[in-house]
Parts: C-alpha cells; structure tokens; sequence
C-alpha cells in the first residue's frame, strides 16, 4: 500500500513546553507577539511527558498523535478517523486553532476541545449534530494543566444559561439570554468591545464572540481558584489586565439567598438577603444571624387566586434560575402575564429576550421555587413577581408612580 501524505505546519506558537517548576513537558499553545508566555491550549494535559522522548505526528487515518520515538506508548491523540489514502495535514491557524485537515475539510479542531481558556472565534455550547458539548476547564494549578476542579459550561434545560462549577457543585450562574447579554452580567452590553452572537437553531445552541478591534489581545480564562476572568493585553504595560471577572460578591454566589430570596449588595451595613415580595424568611433566626441559605416562604396571610392577584416589577434584577422554568417565544410580555395570572402555580414571569420589545420577546416563567436571584445597580431586566391583593396594594404604595400606573392600567 502506498504510504499516505501527512504533513504538520506549525509555528513558535505551538511547540513542546515545560511550565515553572517541573519537569513535565506538554505540547501547547501561546501567543507569539506576547513576551509574557501565555498558554491558551495544552494537548496532553493529564499525560505529561517525563522525558525528550515525544513526538507529535499525523498518523494514516488523519490522527494527530503524540507518541514515544518507538510509538509503543501514546501520550494523546485527537481520536478522529478520516477516509484511508487521504492527504491529512495539521496546521496552526492564526487565530489559535490547532487544525486536522482531510484534503482542504477539517477533520478536527482544537476550539472543539478547549482547555482553561475561551478565545474569539471559539464556539462555546452544543452541537447537537454530533453531541459535542464545548467546556472550558480550569489546571490544577499554576504549574499543572491537568484538567482542575472547576468548570464553565452551558446548560440547556428551561432558557440556556452558563454555570461555573466546581465539581458537581454551582458556584455562579450567568442568568440567561437576554438578547443583548446574559441578565447576570450587567457590563455585557451593546457598546462592549467584542461582536457577541448567540446561536440557537437545529443545529446548535452556541455563544461566540469577536474583537472589534482585531490589534487587542483578548481570552476569557476559568483559573485555579475558581474565577472567570476577561483579560485583556496592555502592551505598554507587558502585562494582561483584568477586564471583568466572577464571581464578584457575596451575591453572585449561587443560591445565596435560598429559594424565593433576593439578593442586594448594594444595602451599606445591611444584611445582603432579602425575601421577594410577597415573602417572609423561612426561619427569622437564621435572618437574624446573617444566613439566608434556608431562603423564605410565602407569607402566612397571603391569600393566592383569589380576586385581586397581580404581580410586582423588580428591575434590574439576574432573574431566577430558568433550569426549572418554562419558555414559550411565540408569546408577548402582555399574553405572558395573562397566562401565568390565569394559573394558579405560576409565580412568576420575565422577557425571554427584550431586544425585541414587550410583544416579541417571548416568555420565560416559573412555577417551582425561584433561586438565585439578585439586583444590579444597572443592567439586568425586569422580573415580575406573583402576589395577592394586599401585597400588591402595599407594594404600590411604595412604587414609584410609573409603576403604579403600569399596575392600573393592567388590572382596571
């Protein structure tokens, strides 16, 4: 049989490396105009070399592969197969993406299998043609890219969110699409400095974003001690500095507050956790001492679906954890409160998607305890909350006369 053409096209960028303070070698990649070595992707990253005996080459099926000299040890390989007797080729692109071609198609990429870091041009999310759902791992340390404790990815059930975990533990959520953001991060607006595109169709549920400016260095990065950061490169500075970065506060933990609790960082010297309207805390002891895990309850007078229901508007606010929510995008914010009203279980409702207006954005709402919810000083969206006659004519009193008028001409 003759031997099939393989070839591998690399730069500087990508070559074999040791990180500070060990012996092990990996096969990675970095920046090359950056004079801070700034790892963005490793190859074998829980299967070390521990010696120079590594070699990375295309095998006949279009395997990128790294062996031993003697090829009787395999320390990774992109465990792909392409059409046999084919011209297969591996090349670095500029754009940080380590590429198996099968002739001019690609056969496997490296944005499809991030390490710690999300880079412009990624795609974050599912393909749900092959399944292939893209996560961005943290090392285990500094010094060590094995795959670490935490992990970002998107979650699908109810309205697309992203979670930060660590384990199987949620430590931060990014709330959901708002069509212009996520309603959790409040700095993710239209004049941000990336081309942000969230996708959902047949093919795939997906987030992906590009530089305006294509001379600034830019990479989001889950790191070691459990933080998502922005990082941006100062060259006048050699340097990469902080851009954005979560959690910030003690309210972006997740569930914070418990179920049906609000969380606002903004009350100077006042207990962060408060209960939504309508609500009253679960155990006042806890309050008291500054805990607000056990969350709230309905308060004991209330008096749900009987005449007078209504709802109250928070603004500015990460609406509840959809996990559990129900999405309905062929209905407007005014249908979407006359179906949830018309439900007795329904506690809740918000936009799905305000860049298309009150009457096109869709719906989300809740019908089982509401978690993790918390105010912004701006950015977020509206949410409104189910409450009974009394407590939605004590909150109107309270409201701001715009909102009063909203909730007159609504139930008149």
């Amino acid at each position: 049989m003759e031997e099939t053409p393989a070839k591998l096209i690399f730069s500087e960028r990508c070559r074999r490396l040791s990180p500070a303070n060990s012996s092990n070698r990996y096969v990675g990649i970095w920046y090359n105009k950056i004079s801070d070595q700034t790892v963005v992707w490793v190859a074998n990253r829980d299967r070390p070399i521990s010696n120079s005996s590594g070699i990375l080459s295309v095998d006949e099926t279009g395997n990128l592969v790294l062996h031993e000299k003697d090829q009787s040890f395999v320390f990774w390989s992109t465990n792909v197969s392409g059409v046999a007797n084919n011209v297969f080729s591996a090349q670095l692109l500029d754009s940080g993406n380590l590429v198996v071609f099968q002739g001019e198609a690609y056969l496997w990429q490296s944005f499809d299998h991030p390490s710690n870091t999300f880079l412009p041009g990624m795609k974050f999310g599912l393909d749900k043609k092959t399944g292939l759902n893209r996560v961005v791992t943290s090392w285990k340390s500094s010094g060590n890219p094995g795959v670490g404790d935490y992990s970002y990815k998107m979650e699908f059930v109810g309205s697309t969110q992203l979670f930060l975990y660590k384990g199987m533990a949620k430590i931060w959520r990014t709330g959901s699409w708002t069509g212009h953001g996520w309603s959790g991060v409040p700095e993710m607006t239209q004049n941000y400095i990336f081309n942000v595109t969230y996708i959902n169709n047949n093919d795939e549920v997906a987030l992906v974003y590009l530089i305006c400016n294509s001379s600034i260095f830019s990479r989001l990065v889950v790191n070691e001690s459990g933080i998502v950061e922005r990082l941006t490169w100062h060259e006048s500075d050699r340097k990469w500095i902080g851009f954005w970065w979560a959690p910030k506060d003690q309210c972006d933990g997740y569930n914070h507050c418990g179920p049906f609790g609000l969380c606002d960082p903004y009350t100077s010297g006042i207990f962060e956790c408060a209960c939504l309207p309508g609500y009253e805390p679960q155990s006042p002891q806890d309050w008291y001492l500054r805990d607000g895990s056990k969350g709230c309850k309905r308060e004991v007078r209330t008096q749900m679906c009987g005449v007078g229901d209504g709802f109250v508007e928070l603004d500015h606010v990460k609406v509840p954890d959809t996990s559990t929510a129900r999405v309905n995008m062929s209905l407007g914010l005014e249908a979407c409160e006359e179906l949830c009203l018309r439900n007795c279980t329904c506690l809740g409702y918000a936009s799905a998607d305000i860049s298309k207006g009150v009457n096109g954005g869709g719906c989300i709402m809740w019908y089982v305890d509401m978690i993790d919810t918390r105010t912004f000083s701006d950015g977020g969206q509206s949410f409104y909350i189910r409450v009974d006659a009394t407590e939605l004519g004590m909150s109107s009193m309270l409201l701001p006369r715009e909102i009063q008028i909203h909730f007159f001409l609504t139930y008149l």
